[in-house]
């Protein structure tokens, strides 16, 4: 991932990068999503060899999920790196999708992580092994309490932006594995029961899980070049039909999201003959940008026919 801005040859003239605009949050979600990488990544640890010593398998699954998480984390501060970087001559749309592609690369790996946890959870419940209740306790404690910090710092961050989300997805997921660490340690201190150990673990997978097919499914929309959820294609075409004095019709419009936060389009507009199609083209890419959030359009005007002859593909009167 790191060599892919070896492409830049000369490339800086493609200064005018859309997806640099950042709306105000970029650098403090940075920073923040930093700090909670080295609160993760630190505790990972610390819980990790908690969880052997103890041999406590709801310490380790949530040790195994803080790795993903810190890894996770890393990554999301990674990407917000790159999508600082302009667009280069063989990266046009510049780095904004990296984010994206983390947040799906992530969502896979804490699937992994969950069924190695329901696997694991299985064979304990065979063959209950020895818990050391108390340290247990302490480490499940500690761990909840770098978790809630994590979780504050990201809390503050942008609601709206995929890598943000993902991270906090993360984190929460930590803070519930923590929570289910001290359950299963006060149980066992005070029954002896070892299998709530796996049979609380095993619900942190499942709930890492969910979590993680909701990311996967928001990134692979993007990813897909899927239409934004907030917006509706088709309405937006009869929109720019019904607000755009001379437009005919629109068809083969395309609309997608560069990073789950800039919307793109493409269109041909048809229009009716004698209409200026340079005002036209302007009046269209204004309506998208100012009603729908449309802020980079690409319009193809026409007189009569379609250039690609099969105009009715997408008739929109």
């Amino acid at each position: 991932m790191a060599h892919a801005h070896g492409h830049d040859h000369g490339g800086g003239h493609a200064g005018h990068s859309h997806a640099g605009h950042d709306h105000g949050s970029g650098t403090t979600d940075k920073t923040r999503v930093l700090i909670a990488a080295c609160l993760t990544g630190g505790f990972m640890i610390a819980e990790a060899a908690g969880g052997l010593l103890t041999g406590s398998l709801a310490l380790l699954a949530d040790a195994g999920h803080m790795l993903t998480d810190s890894i996770a984390l890393w990554l999301a501060w990674y990407a917000f790196k790159l999508a600082e970087r302009p667009a280069t001559q063989r990266l046009t749309y510049g780095f904004g999708r990296v984010k994206t592609l983390v947040a799906y690369t992530n969502g896979i790996t804490i699937f992994a992580v969950a069924v190695w946890i329901v696997y694991e959870a299985a064979r304990r419940f065979i063959e209950p092994a020895p818990v050391l209740a108390g340290p247990m306790l302490v480490v499940a404690v500690l761990g909840l309490l770098v978790n809630i910090a994590g979780f504050l710092v990201l809390h503050g961050g942008d609601r709206d932006s995929l890598n943000m989300r993902g991270a906090v997805v993360h984190v929460l997921g930590d803070l519930l594995g923590s929570v289910a660490a001290i359950i299963a340690a006060l149980v066992i201190m005070w029954t002896g029961w070892t299998p709530i150990d796996p049979i609380l673990s095993v619900l942190v997978a499942l709930l890492i899980l969910s979590t993680a097919w909701a990311l996967m499914r928001d990134a692979a929309h993007v990813l897909l070049e899927g239409v934004p959820a907030n917006l509706d294609r088709d309405a937006i075409a009869a929109d720019v039909v019904k607000g755009v004095p001379g437009v005919r019709n629109i068809h083969h419009m395309h609309v997608w999201s560069l990073d789950g936060a800039n919307n793109m389009a493409t269109l041909h507009a048809c229009l009716d003959e004698g209409v200026d199609a340079h005002g036209a083209v302007r009046a269209i890419k204004e309506r998208l940008a100012q009603s729908h959030g449309i802020d980079h359009a690409t319009v193809e005007p026409e007189y009569g026919e379609c250039a690609d002859g099969h105009a009715d593909e997408q008739h929109h009167h």
